[in-house]
């Protein structure tokens, strides 16, 4: 069977048994801020499993496209090395929401691996909690599966927990022997030798989850209202073992995207095997989220990306690929899934454009990077050290755009071990740089010492949408150098926030009075910075104006700020997303996330569509 046609009969057999085959869900999960990426099929029906939402549909079937590159599930590392993790696979699952519980479960995935797939059941291990004597009853009353392949496991193998805290319950898992049958009583013997174990022979294909618990905060197990069922398969793992291939690579899923590698190289798959593997992972992971809306980046989910496009960059060249590549592989992937995933074909165009651009972008500082990590390589070897400082480590990060992980692989490979310690400390350390040359750079000390208190109360209350000038009491004050620092009971001063730029104005009282320079948040506090004329203020009571032109001025740029993200997502795309701005009242800056330069003409547009909003004179 090819592996569409195996993707193809799962979701038949589910549909067949009552289940609704419902689309995969974004693999860049835009409104989980919990979530980098998708890493689990149950991901998109969270909200049913805790009791916030009510299913559509009692029984669902799916394939989902799942990346696992950070946080506990992370296979990037692995990548390559082996020839069975990936960064992103497809996970075939199927659910039932107070439906059907472990008897029908265990029969479905009995009948469709052993007589829709076939497959020996000579070969097939089942694992079950160590008390849940229900599940192993099952599988030996409902299957002919020999009684001595259902095997109990505790805790860290045969119970799933979402979290710390929420729903869990008991699973069930399959799992396939590839090895030599011949050899099989050492199995039942020592079985964490064999299954559950280190043993690349015996291959995990299908979880069965059985959700009837709630972990509560104190550790106690709840029972559920309802019994829930979760359950799934690696699709890569269950193609390569009906395929009776010993690699995943060597599935139809994987041999279309190596092979076109191999004539791009000019290398053959059999003489560098590591390169072609992690080049066909990386492309998919980069294809499918960028599809889903991420794009590459300096932050979150970007960085991610950009950190799995450079990493595939650097092993093109180890097979002699000196030209941007990758962006090359995405049409076969169009060829190949976009029947199943219509959402590549819909954007192939634009996907290309984004990897092109990127790889384009880190071609340019590449091939000086690979040269001074040469360089560090000979210095090593003279002075006989085997670890590249952190120092250097981040430099190669820095000043050539080497993720720490590329660092750490190229090091691998020559032996070497990296003080991620180290590199830890010189990125600190730039980042306490970046923010001593802030424009606020002075650390307001919070010790009450260093203020003088002029009056007590409720501090910091603004009520600068309301009213920009306002008798209010100044709660404490500290005077350094030329400046003066001060917070105030209630404030029409805008503090600096969401780019935009803090107001200035004057504060006068009896004796004196402070031209605010900025306006700026310390913790809860709203801190007003100026220079005082006459005396120091000894007496709380003041009037506080803020300077009207300036802040309608810079209100207007804030407004632009919005009609500006507007235009430039309605003449580059639906991708731009703001990184960052700065509104000020002679000037805004807006931060944008696109792949590449953005033309003349192009910025001509963009200008004409936010000038005839504004010629408009809506009202705001």
């Amino acid at each position: 069977m090819k592996a569409s046609e195996i993707r193809r009969s799962f979701l038949d057999f589910f549909k067949s048994k009552g289940h609704t085959i419902v689309p995969s869900a974004s693999v860049a999960p835009l409104d989980d801020p919990t979530l980098l990426f998708t890493n689990a099929g149950m991901n998109q029906f969270k909200n049913i499993f805790i009791g916030l939402e009510e299913p559509k549909n009692r029984r669902v079937a799916d394939t989902q496209k799942c990346i696992r590159v950070s946080g506990k599930h992370n296979d990037l590392e692995d990548v390559g090395f082996d020839t069975f993790h990936h960064t992103f696979f497809e996970m075939l699952g199927n659910w039932s929401f107070g439906d059907y519980y472990k008897k029908e479960a265990i029969e479905f995935a009995w009948e469709l691996l052993t007589e829709v797939w076939k497959l020996p059941k000579e070969r097939l291990f089942v694992t079950v909690f160590r008390t849940d004597d229900e599940a192993a009853g099952l599988w030996i009353e409902l299957t002919d599966i020999a009684p001595e392949r259902v095997m109990r496991f505790d805790e860290k193998d045969n119970f799933w927990e979402m979290g710390a805290t929420g729903p869990c319950g008991p699973c069930s898992e399959i799992h396939f022997d590839t090895g030599d049958l011949t050899s099989q009583a050492q199995v039942f013997d020592d079985p964490v030798e064999g299954v559950n174990g280190e043993n690349a022979r015996f291959i995990e294909l299908w979880n069965l989850v059985f959700i009837k618990y709630n972990r509560e905060k104190n550790g106690a197990l709840t029972p559920l209202k309802e019994k829930h069922v979760d359950t799934g398969m690696g699709f890569e793992r269950v193609v390569a073992v009906i395929q009776n291939k010993n690699s995943n690579y060597d599935t139809d899923i994987f041999t279309p995207l190596i092979d076109a590698i191999a004539r791009l190289s000019g290398i053959a798959y059999s003489e560098n095997g590591m390169a072609h593997r992690v080049i066909a992972d990386h492309v998919r992971a980069l294809t499918f989220s960028i599809a889903d809306g991420a794009i590459p980046s300096n932050e979150g989910r970007g960085y991610v990306m950009r950190r799995l496009l450079r990493r595939a960059a650097r092993f093109g060249r180890n097979l002699g690929l000196q030209e941007p590549f990758i962006y090359k592989l995405t049409s076969i992937l169009v060829e190949t899934m976009g029947d199943v995933f219509p959402e590549i074909v819909e954007r192939a165009q634009y996907i290309s454009q984004v990897i092109k651009s990127e790889e384009e972008s880190f071609n340019h500082t590449l091939d000086r990077g690979l040269d001074v990590f040469a360089k560090i390589i000979s210095k090593l070897e003279e002075s006989a050290s085997t670890e590249i400082s952190g120092e250097d480590a981040f430099r190669l990060y820095d000043t050539f755009g080497f993720p720490l992980d590329l660092t750490e692989l190229m090091a691998k490979e020559k032996n070497l071990k990296v003080d991620v310690a180290g590199f830890d400390k010189a990125m600190e350390q730039q980042r306490e740089r970046a923010r001593r040359a802030g424009k606020f750079a002075i650390a307001i000390t919070q010790d009450p010492e260093e203020w003088d208190a002029l009056s007590a109360g409720h501090h910091s209350h603004f009520i600068g949408y309301e009213s920009l000038a306002i008798d209010t009491e100044i709660r404490r004050i500290r005077q350094e150098k030329d400046m003066v620092y001060l917070t105030l009971s209630e404030t029409p001063f805008y503090a600096e926030s969401g780019g935009q730029t803090g107001d200035r104005g004057i504060i006068e009282g009896l004796g004196f009075q402070i031209d605010v320079m900025d306006t700026q948040k310390m913790g809860s506090h709203i801190v007003h910075i100026g220079r005082l004329a006459g005396e120091f203020p000894r007496k709380a009571k003041v009037k506080a104006s803020v300077d009207v032109a300036r802040r309608l001025s810079t209100a207007r740029n804030h407004t632009t700020t919005h009609l500006l993200h507007k235009a430039l997502r309605d003449t580059l795309g639906r991708h731009v997303s703001q990184a960052g701005s700065l509104v000020e009242p002679d000037r805004l800056r807006f931060d944008v996330t696109h792949f590449q330069k953005i033309e003349p003409e192009q910025l001509e547009e963009i200008e004409g569509k936010v000038n005839e909003q504004i010629q408009k004179n809506l009202p705001v």
